[in-house]
C-alpha cells in the first residue's frame, strides 16, 4: 500500500531512555506527500485496521523489535548479541551484563517489562473477542494471535496465568496446561483435531488470503509448527511428526516462495555518491528491507511504519553515534547492540547473509567521505566497526563489534523504522521442516534438502552431511536477529554453554523468573520458578 510521509516542521525533544535517546515529537504541521531527494525515495505507509487493527498493532507494542522487552531478552541472553559497558555508557546498573552472563533475577526490569507487554497485548486481543459483532474468521484470527502471545509466555516463563477475559484473574497454569491451551486454540481455528500429512483445512474459517498483516491458515500452521518443534522442551513429549507435517503443508501450498533471483526492491539506503552501494537489494536482503511489504516469503509479519506503526528502533539501538551521517538519520544512534565475534565468524566469506546481516569496517558518510569519531578510544579517528570486542566491562571500545544490519536502514530514516518484522516466513519454515524430519527419523542428513535450499539462496555451496551442531549453526546464520536464538539454543541443549565473557550457566536459567512485581501484584497467586 502507498505510504504518506510526514515531514516534521517542528518538534520538541524529551530524553527518556536510561542510556540512550528517545524522542517524543509534537507535530506542529505536516506535509503529506511522497518525497524524492536527489534519487532517495522514501517508501509509503502500510495497511492495517478494521476490528483486528488494535490487536495486530499490539505486536509492535509487545517488545517485538525494540529495546527493553521481548527482543532484548531473546537476543542478549544468547551468543548472537551483547551490549557492552562503554565506560559510563550502557552499564545501566549491570542489567545488560546480567542478561549476557545469565545472572538475571526476579527484579530484572526487562524481564518484568516483557511480561507486562505481552499480557497487555493479550488483554487487547481479549477485548476484541468480547465484542458481539465478530464473524468466524475474525474470532479465529484473534484466538491464534492470543495463542501466539501465550507461546511467548510459555517459552519465556513456563507456568503462567491463562487469561481469556479482559477482567479475568485465573489461577496459575502449569507449562503443560499452557501448551495444551495454545495447541487447542490453533487447532480449533484451523477446524482440525490434529495436524497430519493428509489434513483437510477446507472448513477452517481462517481462509487462505495472502495478506501477511493478518493470520491465515498458513500463518496459524507456521506458529503451531514452531510450537511443536519445541514441544519436548515444554511438555516432555516430542511432536516432530506434527511439526514436519505443518511445515510441509505450508511449503507445498504454493502460496509463498523463497525470495531469490528476481525478488528485489530498491535500495532505500543507497548513497548516490558511494559507488559500492547497490541500486537494488535482492534475495535475502529484500526480505528484511525498509520496503519489504508484500515480500513473497512473508507469511505473517508485524507491520512497522515510521509514522503510523512505531517501535522498531534498530537504527538507534545498533549504530554508533556517528553513523547518523551514513544514512542522514533524524537522530543520533545510541551505540548499543553488537554481534559477538565468534558468531560473526561462523559465516563463510561469500555468504550473502554475512554481507547483509552485519556492518563492519570503515564507515563513510553520505558523500563517500570517512566518518570520524572524535572521541575515539582506539588508534584511529576513522569510525570503523571491528568484529572483535575487547571486553564486556568496564571499558568496551566504542567501535567494537560488528553491528546488526539485517533489517537495513534507509536514507532520512526516523527513530522508528519501516521494515516489516517476520513472525512466520518461509525460510524459517524450511528449517523447521528439515529439523523436524531429521529428529523424527533420528538422522540429521534428512534435513539437508531444506538446509541446502537455504544455503543456495545465500550463495554458499551445498552440504553433503550435517549433524546437530552444524544444523544449529546453520539455523543461527539464517535466523539472526529474528528472536529465535534463545529458543533454538535451549532446544539444542546449548543455552547453558560458555561463550565470550560468559561462563557455563545452570539449567534453571532456561526459564526466566516470574517477576517479583507480578508476584506482588497477584497477591501471592503466582509462584516463583525453581532456582530463583
Amino acid at each position: 500500500m502507498k505510504k504518506k510521509i510526514i515531514m516534521m516542521l517542528g518538534f520538541s525533544v524529551a530524553l527518556t531512555m536510561n542510556s540512550c535517546t528517545n524522542l517524543e515529537e509534537n507535530l506542529i504541521g505536516d506535509i503529506t506527500s511522497d518525497i524524492n531527494v536527489e534519487g532517495i525515495t522514501i517508501p509509503g505507509e502500510q495497511g492495517g485496521g478494521g476490528i483486528m487493527g488494535a490487536a495486530y498493532a499490539s505486536l509492535r507494542d509487545a517488545g517485538t523489535a525494540n529495546h527493553g522487552g521481548y527482543y532484548s531478552i531473546q537476543e542478549l541472553t544468547t551468543d548472537e548479541m551483547v551490549i557492552a559497558a562503554k565506560g559510563g555508557d550502557w552499564f545501566d546498573g549491570g542489567i545488560l551484563i546480567q542478561l549476557h552472563q545469565h545472572e538475571y533475577d526476579p527484579t530484572h526490569a526487562f524481564i518484568n517489562g516483557t511480561w507486562s507487554q505481552n499480557y497487555s497485548a493479550i488483554n487487547t486481543v481479549n477485548e476484541v473477542l468480547e465484542r458481539d459483532d465478530l464473524d468466524a474468521n475474525t474470532i479465529s484470527q484473534a484466538r491464534v494471535l492470543r495463542a501466539y502471545y501465550y507461546w511467548r509466555l510459555m517459552d519465556l516463563y513456563g507456568s503462567v496465568k491463562i487469561v481469556t477475559e479482559a477482567a479475568g484473574d485465573p489461577p496459575q497454569a502449569s507449562r503443560q496446561e499452557v501448551f495444551d491451551f495454545v495447541e487447542t486454540e490453533i487447532l480449533e481455528a484451523l477446524d482440525i483435531s490434529a495436524v497430519s500429512a493428509g489434513m483437510d483445512l477446507t472448513n477452517s474459517p481462517l481462509g487462505t488470503d495472502n495478506n501477511s498483516y493478518s493470520i491465515n491458515q498458513y500463518g496459524a500452521l507456521g506458529i503451531l509448527a514452531k510450537v511443536y518443534l519445541n514441544a519436548e522442551v515444554y511438555s516432555g513429549t516430542a511432536r516432530w511428526a506434527e511439526a514436519a507435517a505443518a511445515a510441509d503443508y505450508i511449503i507445498n501450498g504454493g502460496v509463498y516462495a523463497l525470495c531469490g533471483d528476481g525478488c528485489e526492491v530498491d535500495n532505500l539506503g543507497k548513497r548516490p555518491d558511494v559507488a559500492t552501494d547497490p541500486d537494488i537489494l535482492s534475495g535475502y536482503a529484500a526480505v528484511f528491507a525498509p520496503n519489504n511489504d508484500g515480500n513473497p516469503e512473508h507469511i505473517f509479519v508485524a507491520n512497522f511504519d515510521e509514522v503510523t506503526g512505531p517501535n522498531m528502533n534498530f537504527s538507534q539501538m545498533n549504530l554508533h553515534y556517528s553513523s547518523q551521517f551514513t544514512w542522514n538519520l533524524q537522530s543520533q544512534p545510541w551505540n548499543g547492540y553488537a554481534t559477538l565475534e565468534e558468531f560473526y565468524n561462523s559465516y563463510e566469506d561469500g555468504d550473502a547473509r554475512k554481507a547483509n546481516n552485519f556492518i563492519v569496517g570503515d564507515q563513510l558518510d553520505f558523500g563517500g567521505s570517512a566518518i570520524l569519531d572524535y572521541a575515539s578510544d582506539d588508534e584511529s579517528l576513522v569510525l570503523s566497526y571491528n568484529p572483535s570486542i575487547n571486553e564486556i566491562f568496564p571499558n568496551s571500545q566504542r567501535e567494537g563489534g560488528a553491528r546488526p544490519g539485517k533489517f537495513s536502514f534507509q536514507q532520512l530514516g526516523r527513530d522508528n523504522m519501516n521494515n516489516d518484522y517476520p513472525i512466520v516466513r518461509l525460510g524459517d519454515i524450511h528449517l523447521v521442516r528439515g529439523e523436524a524430519m531429521a529428529r523424527d527419523a533420528g538422522n540429521w542428513n534428512m534435513s539437508l534438502n531444506d538446509v541446502n535450499m537455504i544455503r543456495a539462496r545465500a550463495g554458499v555451496s551445498a552440504l553433503s552431511t550435517i549433524d546437530a551442531e552444524g544444523f544449529l549453526a546453520e539455523r543461527g546464520r539464517e535466523m539472526f536477529q529474528e528472536c529465535s536464538r534463545r529458543t533454538d539454543m535451549i532446544r539444542f541443549d546449548a543455552y547453558n554453554d560458555a561463550w565470550w565473557e560468559k561462563a557455563a550457566s545452570d539449567a534453571h536459567y532456561n526459564i526466566f523468573p516470574i517477576p517479583n512485581d507480578q508476584i506482588t501484584a497477584s497477591g501471592g497467586s503466582l509462584t516463583q520458578n525453581p532456582g530463583y
